[in-house]
């Protein structure tokens, strides 16, 4: 006979069959628990399923405890939550794998790229471009001018070379264009919020896309004639063409964002109008100011800034330069000021940088193209005087250095040689030693002493109400454009919370990881990577036309199959690392001897079973025993040492290939289908 009692303050029918866990998922309210499945026999192996019920001293088993008539159980409370999370933090002390690929992890914007690739590599284009967009709305765009830190991470570099990733992402974007097929973006229903963007960068749009895809209205305002930012106006054409930004653009104000260009804050909007106006406003001015070196001569005619440099071209014009020009600075804008002078008919062109290449910032790809194209590098030379006659600037004096202890980002820092220059003759320089932020129109009480916006790093919100700030504006100052991508991404989750009336904070997920030697992947093949196709040195040195002419689909799925599938082929499934960012855990606490096995088991060759993702549920062999009525798994060894054991007899293969259960069952991807045998990744 049924009878009634509450969880949560909720009351649940029971019957006299019922366990808390099984009235409490009846009732739609969901009690963590790893080890059971109603098609087997209550275990209690996992104790995470624990709740309290008044009266009762002790924490019960949810999977096994009776419910009683007039029970109170509280499935939250901090007993409970300290005593789950202490049972995930143990089981992950011991828990060894890669939830996700290394590519993914070094991507400020955690971009699922292990996900695309293999979509790709299936021929899936459109489904690869829906994944990186659940990531960023410029798919086509980063992936022409990203310096990849995905690709510095992925392991295939310990066969021969790193995936392709920025590349293949590209790729996919263009193809579904080019098959009629663009992307469009779904957005919640109106929740009549309004939120203003100051800032159409890269920043500024992802914000946009999000916060509207969250249902918002938003309104991006911006100082220049067009959308885009510093992918406009501060990268060439040759390496982005602008009908390739213009088109996702677009798809971003086709989802209902409202653009308007040509307007300055402060002077053409006022910041405290935009804040009664709207429920939110985000900051996402960019860096626009080129950075001086404090060197004699700066102020001469011919001494430029590079970003300013950049964004006179992006804005239509042809800047005239002398037959010789120096570019100080070693990262990517250093190089697309040294190439675009080559391209503006310079015949003598160098980059001066106080460090060696190996310390260079600046993309390797960029580096060797730049010399395809005639670029003399200067390095470990540093100028300390420009000088000039009537005004213009003629020459520079460099300091010539060389390498000492390393500095605060690790790289070894330039000490003068002393009593060692060396003078070269010039026309122009291009300053391209970094940006800083221009913040005019902002009120002065949310600036920090280095003229950047200063908000809090998790949720994204100044000192001022309803004001927020992502990008190169914030405090860290400039970065590269997925960094601030990343940035953006947060901040509107950010906003959107606090426009529901949350207060969540951006949090980096949980993730189990995992390190590596090249010796793992020596039974590799060996296979290169796909080079692009594109315009000769000779070709490119007189014109903007882009560079590549892009991968065919033939290409873009053989570079994708080299991917080594770094991460768990079952995550968005795991159960275990669901709960261990539900409960916030460290197992870091519980640090000590860990399982490392070398190889994975193989059960009856269609399955395989890894030991170190195993958290000995026992489903896997339960479910085989219990529900197929076979006896193909066990366990062995005792204590520490406990681990699954295959039994399966040859002649039960194909039954095993027909049937997948324990795999179906594993909640963490230990049990894998696989067709053949494979080293432990």
């Amino acid at each position: 006979m049924s009878f009634v009692y509450t969880i949560d303050g909720v009351e649940v029918v029971a019957e006299p069959t019922d366990t808390i866990l099984s009235s409490a998922t009846k009732a739609g309210i969901e009690i963590p628990t790893l080890c059971f499945d109603e098609r087997t026999a209550i275990y209690g192996a996992c104790g995470v399923c624990l709740v309290e019920v008044e009266g009762v001293p002790k924490l019960l088993r949810a999977c096994s405890a009776r419910p009683q008539e007039g029970y109170v159980v509280h499935t939250n409370t901090p007993r409970v939550e300290r005593a789950r999370k202490t049972a995930f933090e143990l089981l992950l002390s011991d828990h060894t794998g890669d939830c996700r690929g290394p590519c993914k992890l070094n991507c400020p914007a955690m971009t699922d790229c292990q996900k695309y690739v293999g979509e790709i590599r299936e021929g899936r284009f459109k489904d690869a471009v829906s994944t990186v967009y659940e990531a960023f709305p410029l798919p086509a765009s980063i992936g022409r001018v990203c310096p990849h830190p995905c690709e510095d991470a992925c392991r295939r570099k310990m066969v021969e070379e790193p995936i392709s990733i920025a590349f293949l992402k590209a790729f996919a974007a263009d193809k579904i264009e080019a098959d009629g097929d663009p992307y469009v973006v779904e957005c919640e229903p109106s929740t009549g919020k309004h939120v203003a963007i100051i800032g159409g960068g890269p920043a500024g749009l992802t914000a946009a896309y999000f916060l509207r895809r969250y249902g918002h209205e938003v309104t991006i305002y911006d100082q220049q004639p067009k959308m885009g930012g510093m992918l406009r106006y501060g990268i060439p054409e040759y390496r982005l063409p602008k009908a390739v930004l213009d088109r996702e653009i677009a798809i971003i104000a086709n989802a209902g964002v409202k653009m308007v260009n040509g307007v300055k804050l402060g002077k053409d909007i006022d910041f405290d109008e935009l804040r009664t106006q709207n429920d939110a406003v985000l900051l996402a001015l960019g860096a626009w100011t080129s950075m001086n070196m404090h060197v004699p001569g700066e102020d001469l005619e011919g001494v430029h800034g590079g970003i300013d440099f950049l964004e006179r071209l992006g804005l239509g014009e042809r800047p005239t330069l002398g037959k010789r020009v120096a570019v100080c600075g070693g990262g990517n804008t250093a190089m697309d000021c040294c190439r675009t002078a080559v391209r503006l008919g310079a015949e003598e062109v160098y980059v001066v940088y106080r460090r060696t290449r190996n310390e260079m910032p600046a993309a390797d790809i960029e580096i060797e193209e730049a010399e395809e194209e005639g670029v003399t590098f200067k390095f470990l030379t540093n100028p300390i005087e420009f000088y000039g006659k009537d005004g213009h600037v003629t020459g520079m004096k460099l300091q010539v250095m060389e390498l000492g202890e390393p500095d605060a980002s690790g790289r070894r820092r330039p000490v003068p040689v002393e009593g060692k220059t060396e003078d070269i003759p010039i026309d122009d320089v291009l300053m391209a030693i970094g940006q800083r932020a221009n913040c005019e129109g902002v009120a002065s009480e949310i600036l920090t002493q280095r003229g950047t916006i200063a908000c809090d790093e998790m949720t994204f919100r100044t000192s001022m109400d309803n004001v927020f700030a992502a990008g190169d504006v914030t405090n860290r100052g400039a970065g590269i454009a997925i960094e601030a991508i990343a940035e953006a991404q947060k901040a509107a989750l950010c906003i959107n919370n606090y426009l529901e009336g949350d207060e969540v904070r951006a949090k980096v997920p949980y993730f189990v990881k995992r390190d590596v030697t090249p010796e793992e992947f020596e039974d590799r093949p060996k296979q290169k990577r796909e080079r692009m196709p594109g315009l000769t040195p000779e070709e490119r040195r007189n014109n903007f036309m882009p560079i590549y002419f892009g991968f065919t689909d033939e290409q873009a799925q053989r570079e994708a199959s080299r991917c080594l599938e770094c991460g768990c082929h079952d995550y968005y499934d795991c159960r275990l690392i669901r709960f261990a960012n539900w409960f916030d855990v460290d197992p870091s606490k519980f640090a000590g001897e860990m399982h490392e096995r070398e190889d994975k088991d193989v059960v009856s060759e269609v399955i395989i079973h890894d030991p170190d993702k195993c958290v000995l549920c026992g489903l896997c062999y339960r479910v085989c025993d219990q529900e197929v009525g076979k006896t193909f798994l066990g366990l062995y060894n005792r204590g520490f040492s406990t681990e699954v054991n295959p039994m399966v007899p040859k002649e039960a293969r194909s039954f095993c290939a027909g049937c997948l259960k324990c795999v179906e069952a594993c909640p963490t991807g230990a049990m894998r289908s696989f067709p053949a045998v494979q080293r432990r990744r």
